[in-house]
């Protein structure tokens, strides 16, 4: 993504996108319709990375096909694997969607957070952290394919 100015809230130079897998990728552990053709038409802008509980041992095989790297953390301390994820790829540099209570730091860390609410819900904790709120996986995807839907929600 090339350099985005937007009145009141910053320049976003975006090279890196985490997501989330459970709730905001997928639905009990089954990738959404649509998604897959999505991250791969990001990823020829920004390097796509699913950092994920992988809470119903889905998501190697839900994301075959998706030119993304994938990383399934331990249990415990998640919220904290996440926000150093984004940090040590450079959160300044990073868009991060999430859903879960353990997103609500990365969320709050990057420079672009989106919170999704799908079938599983978001936590409060996610939402207000978040710089932007969907309701569906694809519309949060879009407005990084579409970079002034960005600036028509987060200007002054």
């Amino acid at each position: 993504m090339a350099s985005l100015q937007i009145p009141g809230f910053g320049t976003l130079t975006l090279e890196n996108l985490v997501l989330d897998y459970n709730g905001t990728l997928a639905v009990d552990g089954e990738l959404l319709p649509g998604v897959r053709d999505a991250l791969n038409r990001l990823s020829s802008e920004m390097a796509i990375y699913v950092v994920t509980a992988d809470t119903f041992g889905k998501a190697a095989d839900g994301l075959a096909g998706v030119n993304c790297r994938l990383t399934v953390l331990a249990p415990g301390c998640q919220d904290m694997a996440k926000v150093n994820f984004i940090k040590q790829l450079g959160a300044d540099r990073t868009a991060s969607i999430g859903n879960g209570r353990n997103d609500a730091l990365m969320l709050a860390d990057s420079a672009l957070g989106i919170a999704v609410i799908l079938g599983e819900g978001a936590s409060m904790a996610s939402l207000k952290a978040a710089d932007i709120v969907c309701t569906d996986i694809l519309s949060a995807l879009e407005l990084l394919m579409y970079p002034l839907r960005l600036t028509a929600t987060l200007r002054k």
